[in-house]
C-alpha cells in the first residue's frame, strides 16, 4: 500500500518520489501498535520511546527495512490491542517485510528502547527488551546494534531503504549515528557509554 500513514501490520512500497538519507521526503511516525516497511531511499521512520522498544530490520541484499513500535511484551488474544504487543508486532513486521521481498534469512537487526521512565517496580521497559532479544535469538535475526534501558526517553529514526539508524537521547543535542558498517559481524552491537554522555561505541 502506499499511504503517508503507518498501518498496522501493512507495509509501505517503493515510492516514485526522489529522496535520499540526508533528504528524506516521506517521514513516517510510527506510534505504538504500528509498523511500516520500504525500500524507498526518501522515506524516514521515526518513533519517541520511552519503557517501548521499536526493532528496525534491514535486508541489506534487497534493500528493504521496516520498524515496529512495541508496548508490552508477550501476547494479547484480543485482536484490538494486540498489534501493540511483542509475539504480534515482531511476527507481522517479519511477514510484511517478506512479502515486500526481503528474506528473513537475510535480516539484520538495530533495537532501542526499554528505559525506565517510571519507578513503578514494573520493570515494564526490562521485559520488553528480554522479549525482543529473545524473540530475535531464537528467529537468527541477528543484532548488528543496540542501545536498550537506562532512564532517558530516546527519539530514533530508521532509514530503511539503507538500513542505517540515529538516535537522539532526551536531553542530547545532535542525534546518534548508528550507521552499522560491520554486516558480516552477527554479534556486532552498539552500547551507550556508562557516563551517558550520548556517544555511541560499535563493537
Amino acid at each position: 500500500m502506499n499511504s503517508n500513514k503507518p498501518q498496522t501490520g501493512l507495509p509501505h512500497s517503493r515510492a516514485s518520489h526522489p529522496g535520499s538519507d540526508e533528504n528524506p521526503v516521506n517521514s513516517m511516525l510510527i506510534c505504538q501498535g504500528e509498523l511500516a516497511v520500504s525500500g524507498d531511499p526518501g522515506v524516514v521512520m521515526s518513533a519517541v520511546l520511552g519503557s517501548c522498544v521499536a526493532t528496525c530490520l534491514w535486508d541489506p541484499e534487497s534493500r528493504i527495512g521496516g520498524m515496529n513500535h512495541i508496548l508490552l511484551p508477550g501476547a494479547r488474544a484480543d485482536s484490538r490491542e494486540g498489534n501493540k504487543y511483542g509475539v504480534y508486532a515482531m511476527e507481522a513486521l517479519i511477514n510484511e517485510l517478506m512479502k515486500s521481498g526481503a528474506r528473513k534469512t537475510k535480516l539484520v537487526a538495530k533495537i532501542f528502547g526499554g528505559a525506565r521512565t517510571f519507578d513503578n517496580g514494573l520493570r515494564i521497559g526490562e521485559a520488553n527488551q528480554e522479549f525482543v532479544q529473545g524473540f530475535l535469538m531464537r528467529e537468527d535475526i541477528p543484532i548488528l546494534a543496540e542501545s536498550l534501558g537506562g532512564d532517558q526517553a530516546r527519539r530514533v529514526k530508521f532509514f530503511p531503504e539503507s538500513g542505517r539508524a540515529r538516535q537522539l537521547l532526551n536531553g542530547e543535542t545532535a542525534p546518534l549515528n548508528l550507521t552499522a558498517a560491520r554486516l558480516a559481524a552477527d554479534t556486532a552491537k552498539a552500547a551507550l557509554p556508562k557516563d551517558n554522555s550520548g556517544e555511541l561505541e560499535l563493537f
